[in-house]
This record gives C-alpha cells, structure tokens and sequence, in this order.
C-alpha cells in the first residue's frame, strides 16, 4: 500500500524545487542588490540593465547545472560536455577575445571606476593621447567627445590598461534619461 505513494524521483523532485526556489531568490536578490548599487552612486538605467542581465546568465547557468546533477547525469559525461563546451567556447572566444575582454572591462568600470557621464577625462597613452568629456559608458566601449566636439569611441579594455586624470567632475546634478 505505501509502494503507490512512493515516488522513484521524489528526492530529485525535491531537489529541483529547492534549487529553483534559490534560483528565483538569488535572482531578486541580485537583482536589487545591483539597483542599490546603481541608484546609490547615480550609474545610468541602461548600464544597470546590462550588470543585471549578465548576472542573471551566471545565476542561470549555475541552476542548470544543479539539476543536471540533481537529475544523475554521470560526472564524467558531465566532464565530457562541459570539456566539449569549453573547447567550443575557447576557439570561438580565442577569435574574439577582445570582445569578451570589453564586456569584462565594462563591468569593472560600473562598479569601480572613479569617473562618471559629464567628466572631462584624459586618457594617457603614449601614441595617442585622448582627451574629452564622457557621455556615455557602453558596455563595449566609451563615447567621449573632444573640446572640438569630435566624438571618441575608445574600448573598455584598453581604457583599464591605460592612466586616467579626471580634469574635472560635474558638479551639478543632471537628469539622465533613456
């Protein structure tokens, strides 16, 4: 009699609504753990979005991965296609590191970075010095224009490689809008 009340995948099942149910509060959580961050040191709606839009796929990678093991996939064949991903991955990435290392250098910048939209900045390199003020932060690269009003795209990554004076910082409180 208790053999019909008995589930063969009750402790999986189990399993899968706990990780779900972390999943979901990991998500909320972030999610507004990044929007407190951001409202806090004034970081524009957009460059918000795209920090809680890369969390979200970590947060959901590593879901799909608990229940994958949850559910008794063999840890070698587990092995075998994360290896086969990876290797996928790394020739595709290989080809365009510089991709994945602005998207890394985006994100840096939104948390760490000591300068904002409206700052007049001087990138210090020695074969082409730029100099102007930011109007906006991408997650690829900044926009800067010139005190003759030419407009600079300059890629993240090489912006954290190189020294930066801030020459001024807006002192005003602008309104941005998306």
């Amino acid at each position: 009699m208790y053999k019909l009340l008995e589930n063969p995948y009750l402790h999986e099942e189990i399993g899968t609504l706990i990780v779900l149910i972390i999943y979901f509060i990991f998500r909320v959580s972030s999610t507004k753990l990044v929007r407190k961050y951001a409202n806090l040191n004034s970081i524009l709606e957009h460059r918000t979005n795209l920090v809680i839009k890369y969390i979200h796929l970590l947060i959901n990678i590593l879901a799909f991965i608990s229940i994958i093991i949850i559910w008794g996939v063999k840890k070698d064949q587990i092995l075998l296609i994360t290896s086969s991903m990876f290797a996928v991955v790394g020739v595709a990435s290989f080809a365009q590191w510089s991709i994945l290392s602005n998207i890394s250098a985006g994100i840096i910048i939104f948390f760490s970075y000591p300068f904002k939209i409206g700052d007049k900045i001087k990138i210090h390199d020695k074969d082409f010095p730029v100099e102007g003020e930011i109007m906006d932060v991408k997650a690829f690269y900044i926009i800067l224009q010139s005190s003759d009003g030419e407009m600079i795209t300059y890629p993240n990554n090489l912006l954290m490689q190189k020294g930066i004076s801030v020459i001024y910082r807006i002192t005003e409180e602008k309104e941005f809008f998306d």
